[in-house]
């Protein structure tokens, strides 16, 4: 009977497999018939006589098609994005120095794409303003060359994670949209954009502006008039004047009163439905996190305003949160629904809320959508195991909502907000940056807090899985607080590889384990965003024989003595640290190592950590002759005598 068993699974595999390959073959033939190919011979590879992963162009990682490189192949047509819906891996696409024209085609169904190339072709079309919408991940945008017309799309500089973005040689028009955050790399020259430059991009290299007439304010050096610097329009005659602002009256007339009969029609329409539905009970309206959240759904058929309110009733009745802490008044979660919702963000993992309970507490609630790795039980036990967890940098669960389709986290609002905004985003929120002393405890709080969790949660690989600087909170003394951890053995499998940090690791990326030693590695990486102020998402691995990280730019740079352009330039004056700060930065590539029999273990850290605070405290010369025999001589007292300044 086993064997038998034994023998349907591995069929049942081997078709899955099979099934998938299929698949992705099928997608990519689909793709290829609607290509007009020009040069000779480019696709001739593509047929069913080969995996595709053997495929001209064709990308592959374990057997899964991630990208496609169709360069220089002279194709033009339409590019089928249905048929590319089908390769669930693929995160790259390039189409290069071709001659594709036509409408824009909706790459926003491929949500999961990070790299996005169409430089160098033959659109003369206006992008859509919803263009971009949903692509949460994308990076790298190259659109330079073309001839795309209109606005920049609003969508476009709203994408979260954009690293690149080349617009430049376009037809481009109008103002340049508020970006929420700075790209790495941005050229907008040679369009026809007006206005002033967004404040965001003012301390970028002017020569990326260049070739648009019309734009004003830093970093170039025009000032711009009223309403900008436009050219001026030439001259009209008086009657042509006269009729154009007849015209104009016109318009506004018309526009008038086809307000006024909008207006009136609303007002008919809600009086007839409030003779057909008397509020006979005045239910509550859904709440923002009610609405935001999703949490609570009407089942499909129930129309009627009863029914969905009756619908709405019977899930506050039959759902309950779970708490963790006996330290904590207890409210439901009907006081949640109820409260106004502000959405503080959305990571890779869900949204977060906050909100203002009735007794005045502020909360914070994290919707999570990669969560159905564990049973009903499993899951419960292992949120009891977190529950006891208790360190002063820890930021605890307060309560948990559990549901099959999603689960809800509460926790209490930190007011501070998380490392990231601090490090990358200060200027922003209008905040002083991080001083060196104000680091240098930050780091000590996380080895801290990192240790606790693995000598409490001894049978979890990676106890934290998820360290970065988005996911340390500051309270209001600067104290770290580790959130997201322990959460690897609830998270979806797949989406734990695609999304979690201790995924990302070396050992990882080549060798597909996780070790106890990986988390270590994650607190490396953020001791030297720490230190340089550089995010480590920009520099993306490729694939997994990409060494290009954090950690091997410093090596690039570090030659064991101090180097100023390799320093976050924010952190003002450091007051005669250099030494302490390049023992750090050592204690951080020792976190870095590739090989993990060399890397450091957590109580190893941690112990670095404690010694160079100790050796602060003490502030005798042994610290600053132990830096000096390391630096070939050089002593960090006698770089300065007020100390260098790094802003």
């Amino acid at each position: 009977m086993e064997s038998t068993s034994f023998v349907f699974f591995s069929i049942v595999s081997l078709v899955l497999v099979a099934v998938h390959g299929v698949s992705e073959t099928e997608s990519l033939l689909k793709f290829k018939k609607s290509l007009v190919i020009g040069r000779a011979d480019a696709l001739n590879s593509w047929d069913r006589t080969n995996p595709p992963c053997k495929w001209i162009g064709v990308l592959c990682d374990s057997g899964f098609v991630w990208g496609l490189r169709l360069e220089n192949f002279e194709l033009s047509g339409s590019l089928y994005i249905e048929a590319l819906m089908g390769l669930k891996s693929l995160r790259s696409l390039s189409v290069m120095n071709n001659k594709f024209g036509g409408p824009f085609p909706e790459f926003k169904k491929l949500v999961a794409l990070k790299s996005l190339y169409l430089s160098n072709n033959q659109f003369d079309v206006k992008i859509p303003k919803d263009a971009f919408d949903g692509m949460g991940w994308l990076k790298k945008l190259h659109l330079e060359h073309n001839k795309f017309r209109g606005e920049i799309p609003d969508s476009l500089a709203k994408s979260p994670k954009l690293l690149e973005l080349r617009l430049d040689g376009n037809r481009f028009t109008g103002k340049i949209p508020e970006f929420t955050h700075k790209p790495h790399m941005l050229n907008l020259s040679n369009n026809a954009l007006t206005g002033p430059i967004p404040k965001i991009l003012s301390t970028m290299d002017p020569k990326l502006f260049e070739g648009n007439n019309g734009l004003c304010e830093k970093p170039l050096g025009t000032k711009c008039s009223s309403p900008y610097n436009l050219s001026p329009a030439p001259k009209t005659n008086s009657k042509k004047k006269s009729s154009m602002f007849l015209y104009i009256v016109a318009a506004v007339v018309a526009a008038l009163a086809v307000i006024l009969i909008i207006i009136g029609m609303i007002i008919f329409i809600n009086r007839r439905r409030r003779k057909k539905h008397p509020l006979l009970i005045a239910e509550p309206g859904p709440s923002s996190l009610q609405i935001r959240a999703g949490i609570q759904e009407s089942e499909k058929g129930q129309t009627s305003y009863h029914s969905q309110n009756r619908a709405a009733k019977r899930m506050i009745q039959t759902t309950k949160l779970s708490f963790l802490r006996d330290d904590k008044e207890k409210f439901e979660l009907q006081d949640l629904l109820k409260a106004s919702a502000e959405i503080l963000g959305s990571g890779c993992f869900g949204a977060s809320y906050k909100t203002l309970l009735s007794n005045g507490s502020m909360m914070v609630v994290k919707r999570f959508k990669h969560m159905n790795n564990a049973g009903t039980e499993e899951f419960q036990e292992h949120m009891k195991r977190l529950g006891r967890l208790n360190h002063e940098n820890l930021l605890p669960i307060v309560a948990y909502y559990y549901k099959k389709e999603e689960k809800l986290f509460v926790y209490d609002f930190v007011g501070k907000g998380s490392l990231a905004a601090h490090l990358h985003g200060h200027k922003s929120l209008g905040q002083p940056s991080l001083d060196w002393l104000t680091r240098l405890n930050i780091v000590k709080g996380v080895g801290h807090g990192l240790l606790y969790l693995h000598k409490n949660l001894p049978s979890l690989m990676a106890p934290h899985g998820h360290l970065k600087s988005s996911n340390v909170l500051l309270s209001e003394k600067f104290e770290p607080l580790l959130m997201d951890y322990g959460l690897i053995p609830v998270i979806n499998e797949e989406s734990a590889q695609e999304l979690m940090v201790a995924y990302k690791s070396p050992e990882y990326l080549k060798q597909s384990r996780v070790t106890k030693k990986t988390d270590v590695w994650g607190l490396g990486v953020l001791i030297l965003e720490i230190l340089t102020g550089k995010i480590p998402e920009s520099f993306p691995q490729v694939d997994k024989e990409s060494e290009e990280n954090l950690a091997s730019w410093v090596r690039s740079i570090f030659q064991g003595e101090w180097t100023q352009e390799l320093f976050d330039q924010e952190m003002g004056k450091i007051n005669n640290c250099e030494a302490e700060i390049l023992k750090l930065l050592r204690i951080g590539l020792s976190c870095c190592e590739v090989d993990v029999d060399k890397r450091l273990d957590i109580r190893e850290a941690v112990e670095k950590m404690e010694d160079l605070m100790k050796e602060r405290e003490q502030g005798d010369d042994d610290f600053y002759s132990t830096y000096a025999s390391e630096a070939d001589g050089r002593s960090s007292r006698g770089v300065s005598s007020e100390g260098i300044n790094l802003s």
